[in-house]
C-alpha cells in the first residue's frame, strides 16, 4: 500500500459521510415534511415542521387566535368622570338602551349589566360595535347612530350608576380566578377582572348575568368574538373546559339567572 493510500481512503470516507448527511438532511427536512405542506410553504417552514415546530393549519381545532381586531384610544377625560351635563345627556341617550340593558343599567336577562361598569369599557365596546370589530345584532345599528360625544356621555352615565346586582367577591374564589392554571397557560381571571382593582379596559364581571358570561366565554373560545386586544381572552377561553367555563361564569354571577 502506498503512503498516500490512507489519505485517499479518508477522503473517500469523508465524501461518503457528506453524501449520506446531505441525503438524510434532504429527506428529513424537506422531502418528507413536504407531505401535507401548503403550496406556499417555504423550505424554512418545512424544516421547522420536521424539527417539531409544527405550524397549525387554519382549520384545526387548536388554531391560533386570529390577529388583533380592535384598536381604541380612550380619551383621558373619561377616567375622571363626566360632568352633570354629560351624565344627563347620557341618561337621555340610554332610554333607547333600556329595553335590553334595563332602565338603571341592570338587564335582568341575557344582556350585560352596564350599571357601574368602567367607563373605558363601555367606550371601547361601543366603538368596536360601531367599527364592526364586534358584532351583536341590533348593537351594530345602535352604535352606528352615535357620535363620538354620544359614546363618551353614555360611558359616563352608566359608570355613574350604582352596581345594584353586584356580588360580594369572597376569598374562596375558584383557583382559575385566583391563580389560573400555569400548566395550561391560563392566566388568573382576577389579574384583569380583579375584585378590587382591574386592568384598564377589562370589564368588571362582578354580578353579570350567568347566561351572558357563559355565552361570551364560549364566543371567545370559538373565535366568534374577537375584539379582545392581543387576543388575550381568546387564548384563555380556548384553554377552558366546559366545566371551567361554567365554574367561572357562576362565580362572577353569584347565582345563575
Amino acid at each position: 500500500m502506498s503512503e498516500d493510500a490512507p489519505a485517499r481512503i479518508g477522503f473517500k470516507a469523508t465524501l461518503v459521510v457528506i453524501a449520506v448527511g446531505a441525503f438524510a438532511f434532504t429527506m428529513g427536512f424537506y422531502i418528507l415534511p413536504s407531505n401535507g405542506a401548503g403550496a406556499t410553504d417555504t423550505i424554512w417552514q418545512r424544516m421547522c415542521r420536521a424539527a417539531g415546530f409544527t405550524r397549525t393549519s387554519p382549520g384545526s381545532a387548536s388554531a391560533l387566535a386570529s390577529p388583533v381586531f380592535t384598536s381604541v384610544i380612550v380619551p383621558k377625560d373619561l377616567y375622571v368622570g363626566g360632568t352633570a351635563e354629560q351624565i344627563g345627556h347620557g341618561a337621555t341617550l340610554a332610554l333607547r338602551c333600556a329595553v335590553c340593558h334595563g332602565a338603571q343599567g341592570v338587564s335582568g336577562g341575557d344582556a350585560p349589566d352596564l350599571a357601574a361598569q368602567h367607563p373605558e369599557v363601555i367606550y371601547k365596546e361601543l366603538l368596536d360595535y360601531q367599527r364592526g370589530a364586534r358584532t351583536g345584532g341590533v348593537m351594530n345599528a345602535m352604535a352606528a347612530s352615535l357620535s363620538a360625544d354620544n359614546i363618551v356621555d353614555l360611558a359616563d352615565y352608566y359608570a355613574s350608576l350604582p352596581p345594584e346586582n353586584a356580588v360580594l367577591m369572597s376569598m374562596n374564589a375558584p383557583a382559575l380566578v385566583r391563580v389560573g392554571d400555569p400548566m395550561r397557560n391560563i392566566a388568573p381571571c382576577g389579574s384583569c377582572h380583579g375584585t378590587v382593582d382591574h386592568k384598564k379596559g377589562a370589564p368588571s364581571l362582578n354580578g353579570q348575568p350567568y347566561t351572558y358570561l357563559n355565552a361570551q366565554l364560549r364566543a371567545f373560545a370559538s373565535g366568534v368574538r374577537r375584539n379582545d386586544a392581543n387576543a388575550d381572552m381568546r387564548s384563555v377561553a380556548r384553554g377552558l373546559s366546559d366545566a371551567d367555563t361554567v365554574l367561572v361564569a357562576k362565580y362572577y354571577a353569584g347565582t345563575p339567572r
